[in-house]
Order: structure tokens, then sequence, then C-alpha cells
């Protein structure tokens, strides 16, 4: 069915949405994924009120709709996520004639409270990097894993897109390229020696063709994925009996808030994580404000 012939009716309106997404926009799976839960959000609340057909959508139905998702202790973020989702539906069912405006792009999204990042402490760094502690080709490698992304701040999508060319060993730095933005961020000798350990020893021994280009590989030989590289984090946290909050982030929010802590310049971690706006890097400054605050209600005796 073509876009201009798409029918209101909620199932096979969404069928023809899905198929949008993924043919003409060419949305990635992670992010045809995240839009699915957002706008299955809005399915199960249309059966609960008996809706059946996008005409009958207006801002009534959408105000209640997002009142719907507070009483159920959404967060404001999960709110404005699924509101946004129904917007790119509603206006997809414009485009193809099917309603005539958008009633979602009348219903605003609360602001969202930025959180502070979730950083570890020193202690904590030292029991998650300790975590690897074999010879063998994995335990290698994890270390490396580890020890580069506290040393650098890296993203954890940038960790898995290098290549082995990206690694100066003598110079102890790693080229991150992002676009056509390159970083050169210097590692620290342990940080120098656990990378230089792996490709030396480890590396070679994983890597199943001679052509493969990638730093950190799985056990296939193959470049490691998001999923894959976040679930060996996750399962050295667990082993060191990390009970903070833990994200694919976490060593990155480390990195700049522990740098900013021991007397860093905020310019400089800025252009090592590759911020253009120095508001992101300014996060960690109120985060020390937070942890300094809450050190001196713990510790002060008349606090």
């Amino acid at each position: 069915m073509s876009i201009n012939t798409c029918s209101s009716t909620l199932l096979e309106a969404k069928e023809q949405y899905i198929n949008f997404l993924k043919e003409t926009k060419k949305a990635s799976e992670n992010t045809f994924l995240a839009y699915m839960r957002d706008i299955n959000k809005f399915y199960k609340y249309a059966e609960l009120i008996g809706l059946s057909d996008y005409t009958e959508v207006d801002k009534t139905t959408v105000e209640a709709y997002k009142k719907h998702l507070n009483d159920e202790g959404l967060s404001s973020s999960s709110v404005s996520r699924a509101l946004s989702a129904l917007r790119s539906l509603m206006q997809f069912l414009v485009s193809s004639g099917t309603v005539k405006s958008n009633p979602a792009k009348e219903i605003h999204n609360d602001k969202v409270q930025k959180s502070l990042p979730s950083v570890l402490s020193n202690k904590e760094i030292d029991a998650l990097l300790s975590q690897p502690k074999g010879k063998d080709p994995k335990s290698l490698r994890d270390k490396a894993i580890l020890e580069l992304l506290y040393a650098t701040g890296i993203k954890v999508s940038e960790l898995i897109e290098l290549d082995i060319s990206d690694i100066n060993l003598q110079l102890s730095i790693v080229r991150c390229v992002k676009g056509d933005k390159e970083r050169i961020i210097p590692l620290y000798p342990l940080a120098a020696k656990a990378v230089a350990e792996y490709i030396n020893s480890s590396r070679m021994m994983l890597v199943f063709r001679q052509e493969e280009t990638a730093l950190f590989v799985n056990v296939a030989g193959e470049r490691m994925t998001r999923q894959g590289l976040w679930k060996i984090i996750k399962g050295y946290a667990e082993a060191a009996k990390i009970h903070s909050t833990i994200t694919p982030h976490t060593l990155r929010h480390s990195f700049a808030a522990h740098l900013l802590q021991n007397g860093a310049d905020i310019h400089d971690i800025q252009e090592i994580l590759g911020h253009t706006d120095i508001s992101s890097t300014q996060r960690y400054a109120q985060f020390l404000k937070d942890y300094h605050k809450k050190n001196y209600m713990k510790f002060h005796p008349r606090a």
C-alpha cells in the first residue's frame, strides 16, 4: 500500500509506519526498536480506552495519554520520548493524507531535569580495573579495554571503532576519529602497558584474519559490538561488588570527574572528551559541588 493510501485504522497504520521507518527512513536497528517501544505504549493506551482509528485522535486524547504515562510513574524523559514517538507517527499520517493535523504537536514535553553523571569512586575504579587477573588472551584483552576506557574517557562506541593503527605505543597515545574531527589522547603508563601486552601477545591469538583492522575483537575474531563490550564491563562490575549505578558511560564520567577533582583545566577535559559545548563538560563541575556538599554534611560535626 502506498503512502498516499494509508489507512487510519491503528493496526494497519502501524504496519505502514514500520515499513516507512525501515524502507524510507532507513532507521538503524536500535533506532527502530526504540521507536517501537515508545509507539507500543500508545497502542496499549489506545486498547485501554477503546480507540481504534487515528482520525479520533485529538488534542484531548494526547493530553489524556500524557497524564496516563505520568500516572504510570514513568520518568519525565520516558514520557517525553513516548510523546516524541507519537508526534513522529502522527506526522507520518499527516504526510500520507490520513489525518489533517498532528494534535501531538500541540502537547509539549515537560522540562526534563538533567541528571548528574554516574561516577565511581577511586576505590571502585581500582576494584573494577583489577578484575581481569589472568594472562589468557581474553583477560589481557579485557584488562586493556578497561584501562583504555578510564585512561582516555572515550565512549564505548568510540572504543569498538578503534583500529590497531589508532594506537601509537611508542608515544603512548590513542587517535580517536569522529566524523571529520580527530582527538589525540595520551595514555598513562599502566594503560599503555596493558594495551601493549594485549597487542603483542593476545590480539594475534584472537584474530582469525590477518587483514582484520579492529583493535579489539571478540572470540569470533571480529570487531567487538557495543552490546558485547557492555556485557563485559557489567560482568566485571558485578565481580568487583560495585553497587553504584553502572552505565556504558560510567568510566567516561569517572575519568572526567576525577581529572577535574585533581585540578585539571575544564577546557582541557572538554577537548579530550570531544565536547563541542563547554556546558556538557560543566556537568562534572556541578557533580563535584554536590559531592563536596554531601561530604560536608556527612562529616562536619555540627552538620
